[in-house]
């Protein structure tokens, strides 16, 4: 997938420049590409090797949070819900801790936890699936709940609005976790109306109940003075923050861990994985740059800016929109278009803010359905897709609608 999205946006961009010098009287176009390439390769390398340190501390801390028994803490705390979610899941099933710990991982923000934790999930829940080929409908609520992207914490949003000299770069952070929460709870919602499931089950509502009262006294809290909503966003983010970084310091105080040791171990991977970055973003970002520089995004961005506009509502989310559109699709794609869409309209500005608001609401779907599905040779996905795009669907109208709300 992100191999033809790269190949497209590199010939389109071609052609539409090609065009432009040759019949649209604009010889010079070919110069801004050639220029535009190398800026973003430049801007690519820059970006990169400023989310080195950032990648080092954090998945140095993680690590400590980790060894210190806070992701199995929260897997205790996540299983009675899943046990009724998943109620094909025998008690004390294998699959059920594999599902509680994926998801742990990915609430803290673990990534590089989460993703074999997922796999190991789903080969136990594929070991109770009686038709290996169709998915079962605990494995599609996992995917879908996955494909949500339930994060606490979108680090790599607030790094690269700091690389990008954002005034806070933490700002975002009420905006994005009330889109991810609605993304998760449709995407729910969806799977529970297609499986039947009894939603309306004491736990089942204590727990959503709950998260649902505590985003909404967040939201009343920031939205209590409407002028400094961004500010008291930022606030709260950095509050939490610095309260896990202190959390995680104190467990491991507590359970007399080598933290130093084990924060070194962590901070060589995150150094690792920045470094791995570096030629993924530098394709992207050259190739979107080409896009803007022949004129052809432009083009289909001042095209549906008209259409909206004609309508009467206000346009400007229109430029968030290559975003929405490739977020599902490739999570690099998407990443490269939120840092492209930050330099063209401003880290600070309403564009810029939207396009970190959708990168973090919603996952990379169809890479997560292909990669975990395909890893126990599940063929028929049944209702995955769906329930995952209608996922995705509601973080995007989540997205537009909460940045209205704090930047608008």
């Amino acid at each position: 997938m992100l191999n033809a999205i790269w190949i497209g946006f590199l010939l389109v961009a071609l052609a539409g420049g090609f065009w432009e010098a040759t019949f649209g009287g604009r010889p010079a176009v070919l110069g801004e590409m050639t220029r535009a390439s190398f800026e973003m390769a430049k801007t690519g390398f820059e970006i990169s090797l400023g989310l080195t340190g950032v990648m080092t501390l954090w998945l140095g801390l993680l690590r400590i949070g980790e060894h210190a028994g806070l992701v199995s803490a929260l897997t205790r705390l996540l299983a009675p819900l899943f046990a009724r979610l998943m109620p094909e899941v025998p008690r004390g099933h294998p699959a059920q801790g594999a599902v509680t710990m994926n998801m742990a991982a990915n609430v803290l923000g673990l990534d590089n936890a989460a993703t074999p934790l997922g796999l190991q999930a789903m080969r136990e829940l594929q070991s109770l699936n009686p038709q290996p080929q169709r998915a079962s409908d605990a494995q599609i609520l996992f995917l879908v709940i996955n494909a949500s992207s339930v994060t606490l914490f979108p680090l790599a949003v607030f790094t690269y609005r700091a690389q990008l000299g954002a005034a806070d770069p933490t700002d975002v952070f009420l905006p994005i976790l009330i889109a991810t929460g609605c993304s998760t709870l449709a995407g729910l919602i969806a799977c529970a109306c297609w499986q039947r499931l009894a939603l309306w089950q004491p736990v089942v509502l204590a727990y959503l109940g709950g998260i649902g009262l505590l985003l909404a006294a967040l939201v009343a809290w920031v939205a209590g003075e409407p002028a400094g909503m961004a500010e008291r966003s930022a606030l709260l983010a950095n509050g939490a923050l610095l309260a896990l970084i202190g959390a995680f310091v104190a467990a491991a105080a507590w359970r007399r861990l080598d933290a130093f040791s084990v924060f070194i171990e962590g901070a060589q991977e995150g150094f690792t994985t920045a470094v791995k970055i570096i030629p993924y973003l530098v394709a992207m970002l050259v190739a979107i740059g080409l896009l803007r520089a022949s004129g052809v995004l432009g083009l289909v961005l001042d095209a549906l800016r008209a259409l909206v506009g004609g309508f009467g509502f206000d346009a400007r989310w229109v430029d968030a929109v290559p975003v929405m559109l490739l977020k599902p699709l490739s999570g690099s794609g998407a990443r490269g278009m939120m840092i492209e869409t930050m330099q063209a309209h401003g880290v600070d500005s309403f564009a810029g803010r939207l396009a970190c608001i959708v990168q973090g609401s919603t996952e990379t779907t169809f890479y997560v359905l292909a990669v975990y599905f395909g890893s126990v040779g599940v063929r028929i996905t049944r209702h995955a897709l769906a329930c995952a795009l209608i996922a995705d669907a509601a973080g995007f109208f989540a997205a537009v609608t909460v940045a209205y709300a704090f930047f608008g």
